[in-house]
């Protein structure tokens, strides 16, 4: 995620439909300061990028007028690195997933702004999209970029890259689709390589397996200059849907 707002998802160790179960969620839903302009793109914008909770998983196609290759951001912050891709590649198709008013608010705004009508948007909780809102093989690239790492150890459980949370992003991904994770964090990137490599749905993209260098497809964002100033080392990993 590209600032300070983070991972709209339950735990993965957690069953949302499970009746009166209560899910531990992976994100904290803080009210945040809307600004009047962002105010005024969610209410006006919203109808035409937004997507309502559906009642069956999505027609895609027919969500963005045309089929096209798709890529789903979980957890966008404030959209930057959703929108500078979506304006470098029109021909694809982008699907974002933030829970947080203030983000989708000034994402709105930027689409506006650009004239940018290849996102669409889902305000909701990223678990309960993949598992209820997306066809199976969908997606041809999964995107999580700065998830809140949950620092302390007993928080550890709230961490959204988890082996069953894999499991339910692979049924979305077609054979072939592009995994890409990315954390100044260095126990988190730790944990996602341990996990990543465990999975069976996917393989790791770097010879010999490890990190990747950051590729020129992931757009530097304020949040993280922010903390390459402050010393903090980005991991990126690079995975594909076998």
């Amino acid at each position: 995620m590209n600032g300070p707002s983070r991972d709209p998802a339950e735990s993965p160790a957690s069953d949302p439909a499970s009746p009166g179960h209560r899910p531990i969620r992976s994100f904290v839903k803080r009210a945040g300061r809307l600004t009047p302009s962002q105010a005024r793109a969610l209410e006006q914008l919203w109808p035409r990028f937004g997507i309502t909770p559906p009642a069956a998983p999505l027609d895609l196609d027919a969500l963005f007028c045309r089929a096209a290759r798709r890529t789903l951001e979980i957890g966008f912050g404030n959209g930057d690195n959703l929108a500078e891709l979506a304006a470098r590649h029109p021909e694809r198709d982008y699907l974002g997933v933030e829970v947080h008013d203030p983000g989708v608010g000034h994402l709105l705004l930027r689409m506006e702004r650009e004239g940018l009508e290849n996102i669409r948007i889902a305000h909701h909780d990223a678990v309960e999209v993949v598992d209820r809102w997306l066809p199976a093989a969908s997606i041809d690239e999964a995107l999580i970029f700065f998830p809140d790492p949950w620092h302390k150890k007993r928080h550890h459980k709230r961490r959204l890259v988890q082996p069953a949370f894999l499991d339910r992003l692979a049924r979305v991904m077609a054979p072939g689709a592009r995994l890409h994770l990315a954390t100044d964090w260095a126990p988190y990137a730790e944990q996602m390589l341990e996990v990543c490599e465990a999975s069976p749905h996917f393989e790791n993209t770097v010879a010999g397996g490890g990190y990747a260098p950051r590729p020129e497809t992931r757009p530097q964002t304020k949040f993280e200059r922010r903390g390459l100033k402050l010393g903090h080392e980005v991991f990126d990993l690079l995975y594909q849907r076998v």
